[in-house]
């Protein structure tokens, strides 16, 4: 179950080309993720695993596109990619923390990316 998390967003916004979601929360902290960053951080356990030493790193995203969002009651939103992706469920709670600690993960994705020898 998803702990109750107190900020909830403002705004929610697609970019026309469908490779950036922005989102706004009531704190007036406003976050950009690209497709890529969504889809490599994708709170499902195809990418999560069930345990830190089962995550994944996706390759070949760089390119990805969102392709609708659906509402999950009124704590979180599901993405659907054009990769077919649709299993995350993306918490107010997981998009604020991924957004604050955005330039860490990227970074923690492109050393992975690099250690593995895959392509974004």
């Amino acid at each position: 179950m998803f702990e109750v998390f107190e900020l909830n967003p403002t705004e929610i916004r697609l970019n026309k080309d469908k490779d950036q979601l922005t989102v706004t929360f009531e704190d007036g902290k406003s976050f950009s993720y690209s497709a890529e960053f969504l889809r490599i951080t994708s709170p499902s356990a195809e990418v999560q695993g069930h345990a830190e030493h089962q995550r994944k790193t996706v390759p070949g995203k760089k390119n990805v596109k969102i392709e609708s969002i659906e509402s999950v009651g009124n704590y979180a939103i599901q993405l659907n990619f054009d990769d077919g992706h649709d299993t995350g469920i993306f918490s107010w709670k997981h998009l604020y923390e991924t957004g604050m600690n955005h330039d860490k993960l990227w970074d923690r994705y492109l050393d992975e990316m690099q250690e593995k020898g895959l392509s974004r």
